[in-house]
């Protein structure tokens, strides 16, 4: 047990502090706060629109994204996304990324594991964060900006985790999902467990969702899992592709994979 421990805290640190730094091009974007009530404290957000966005007067799509700081991975997704749509591999998207304040507490639900507990003062906060989303973000974002109703979200390790929740949980907040390496063990792997209900459960509306594992011990198995109670369980209006990547690690695999999968994803929403 305290290998798995061990293990687990290695994981959570890969994506904070000890992350691997790239020097990353910060492209043009415009940044804003927000005083949400639900979090009880100041957010940043970060706003990249397309060069589309200002010769054009249509509404576009947004992606918003966990992690979403200028020190953490906003600047590269949005040079990917701004790189896809040029070669039109993609249709013109905003991004829309929350910078962290604590991140282990919006990122993880609730948990009886005790060991789970251990990795920060708090923990389990996603409800909140999920509503901060919902009810304060969702509104700034559609006022400020020219937005259509389609919109998705994008993570890695714990934010893959928010991400596969809300997926699970509140699958009409957003029109897609993507999830590289989600920390399905949080909670002794209840989510997990519990996936065949969840989409048992899923409403009538048409849903995408793309997730990838690499081949880090216990994410590989349960991405694994994830993606057999998806084939068995899926509904039609679930649009899902698992992309299996055992040759990367938990450190890479954002990086390795997040062309594919939005190329897939973009390209696969119900029309």
């Amino acid at each position: 047990m305290k290998l798995i421990f061990f293990t687990l805290l290695l994981l959570i640190a890969g994506c904070a502090g000890s992350k691997v730094q790239y020097n990353d091009p910060v492209p043009e974007h415009q940044s804003f706060t927000i005083q949400s009530k639900h979090l009880g404290e100041l957010r940043t957000i970060n706003v990249w629109t397309p060069p589309e966005y200002h010769t054009d007067s249509a509404s576009l799509p947004v992606l918003y994204m966990p992690d979403g700081g200028i020190k953490e991975d906003f600047p590269h997704i949005a040079n990917t996304l701004s790189a896809l749509i040029e070669a039109k591999k993609i249709k013109p998207f905003i991004l829309v990324g929350i910078e962290n304040t604590q991140r282990r507490r919006d990122l993880t639900g609730p948990t009886l594991v005790e060991s789970d507990k251990k990795i920060a003062p708090v923990v389990g906060g996603s409800a909140q964060f999920r509503n901060f989303i919902k009810d304060e973000l969702f509104p700034e974002i559609n006022k400020q900006y020219r937005t259509t109703n389609v919109k998705g979200i994008i993570g890695e390790s714990l934010a893959g985790l928010f991400v596969t929740e809300t997926f699970f949980q509140y699958p009409d907040m957003f029109n897609f999902y993507i999830a590289f390496d989600p920390s399905l063990w949080w909670n002794n792997h209840q989510m997990l467990d519990k996936a065949n209900v969840y989409i048992d459960n899923f409403p009538g509306s048409d849903v995408v969702f793309w997730f990838a594992g690499s081949g880090t011990e216990d994410i590989s198995s349960n991405c694994r899992k994830l993606a057999a109670v998806m084939k068995e369980t899926a509904s039609s209006h679930i649009k899902w592709k698992y992309s299996d990547e055992p040759n990367e690690k938990h450190s890479t695999i954002f990086r390795a994979t997040k062309e594919k999968a939005i190329i897939w994803t973009l390209n696969n929403l119900p029309e």
